[in-house]
């Protein structure tokens, strides 16, 4: 399932992260790529212990706190602080799978990747190429957002980025552990979330129908939730 959010970042925002980005120091991708991955990658990123990246990642994670759609589509336990790449001219990602255990830094804590968000930042009529790959069972999708909106996808996937040829795509990019860890079973409780909510656009809260599908929809994460 892949589930776009529109507008996740505001244009002060972004106006502000791209400011900071375009004064910070970048290192090679590979640095934070498993073995496997470190072969088809080349990107550059911030570093994930400095400053820039903790203060940037805050502003991404308070909004992810505003957008109900992300609460629903990820349904996230823990969310790893966001980090920061960037991909030139010649820069690509290859087909890979992301790793399945991440500590949070600074911490011990090792949380399981259930869910991969990606937050444009680049606008897509500055750069060409750089679209995001995802592969599943329906073929491939080719995203390519405007920038401040975010696309969801899950961990479990295949997925690359394909070859800029011109100019500069940056993004965020980080991880979430899900309170439901079946791909599929988040995917029926999104669309169960979404068919709640026009169902309560054309009847009362107070309804039976409203009540019982509400019902229902709390009563499956209750059953499916690790916490």
């Amino acid at each position: 399932m892949l589930v776009t959010i529109p507008d996740l970042l505001s244009a002060d925002e972004l106006a502000h992260i791209r400011s900071v980005l375009e004064g910070t120091d970048w290192i090679d991708g590979r640095n934070t790529a498993g073995d496997q991955a470190a072969l088809v990658k080349r990107n550059l990123q911030v570093p994930a212990d400095s400053p820039e990246a903790r203060d940037l990642g805050n502003i991404v994670l308070q909004a992810l706190s505003r957008s109900p759609t992300y609460s629903s589509a990820a349904l996230p336990l823990n969310v790893l602080p966001p980090m920061f790449n960037r991909y030139d001219e010649g820069m690509t990602f290859g087909a890979h799978v992301d790793g399945s255990i991440r500590v949070i830094p600074q911490t011990a804590q090792r949380i399981r990747t259930d869910v991969s968000t990606t937050v444009f930042i680049t606008p897509p009529e500055d750069y060409d190429g750089g679209e995001l790959i995802v592969h599943d069972t329906y073929g491939q999708h080719s995203v390519k957002l405007p920038a401040g909106h975010a696309v969801i996808y899950p961990a479990t996937s295949l997925h690359s980025v394909t070859p800029v040829t011109r100019g500069s795509r940056w993004a965020s990019f980080f991880w979430a552990q899900s309170m439901v860890r079946d791909s599929w079973r988040r995917n029926m409780l999104y669309d169960l979330d979404q068919s709640i909510m026009r169902i309560r656009a054309q009847l009362p809260d107070d309804d039976p129908g409203v009540t019982g599908i509400t019902a229902h929809y709390h009563n499956l994460i209750r059953q499916w939730s690790e916490v």
